[in-house]
């Protein structure tokens, strides 16, 4: 596990002096989500904006292929112990779980809402969000893992720190985009208290009619 992350951070790094190597800060920033074809194109001219293009198209379906089915797992899973409602859990009419189905519909409503800047800018906070929850729950279990509270606290720090910058940034630069992110955030934490609060009931009804 190290190496991997160790060889996936080498990666990124190496990326980033690439494209910063090749293209100046103002033209990354007017490049966009394109920075790094760009970067490809003014050395290796059309044939490397081509190539990196189609790699990026097929990153990106293989990304989106990879969560998607991934979520019918975790939802139906979430179902099962009863903090997501049932109806996640169930078979869907075309074969696998509604879990799935449900996610879909809720990625193409986000797809045709959001530009794709706004798309990124959301699922890097939802990322970083989920690694401070993870990071969170590590410290609470810490006695059950064995794992060293100075890492766990090392990286519930600087997650914390990078989730602080990302959102001063995300209102100074892209101030719809974050109040898109804070109605999001507002909403999931609405429908998780509405369905706790359903469940809450509905078991203390059962117990009262026992």
């Amino acid at each position: 596990m190290y190496v991997a992350i160790g060889v996936t951070g080498i990666t990124y790094i190496l990326i980033a002096l690439s494209v910063f190597g090749t293209l100046s800060v103002d033209e990354v920033i007017a490049s966009g989500e394109t920075a790094i074809a760009e970067a490809a194109e003014s050395t290796l001219g059309q044939a490397g904006f081509t190539i990196m293009a189609i790699a990026a198209l097929l990153a990106t379906s293989s990304s989106v292929n990879a969560n998607l089915y991934a979520s019918q797992g975790l939802t139906s899973l979430l179902a099962e112990t009863r903090q997501f409602p049932g109806v996640f859990g169930q078979k869907a009419l075309l074969g696998g779980k509604r879990g799935l189905t449900i996610t879909i519909v809720g990625v193409l409503v986000l797809a045709n809402l959001f530009d794709l800047t706004a798309i990124a800018s959301i699922g890097s906070a939802v990322a970083l969000t989920i690694f401070l929850l993870v990071g969170i729950a590590g410290l609470r279990l810490r006695t059950e893992t064995g794992s060293q509270a100075w890492i766990i606290l090392l990286g519930i720090a600087v997650t914390s720190l990078v989730l602080a910058l990302f959102a001063v940034d995300t209102l100074r630069n892209e101030p719809s985009t974050f109040v898109a992110m804070v109605a999001l955030a507002m909403l999931a934490l609405l429908l998780d208290a509405g369905w706790i609060w359903y469940r809450d009931n509905v078991d203390r009804s059962t117990q009262d009619a026992a």
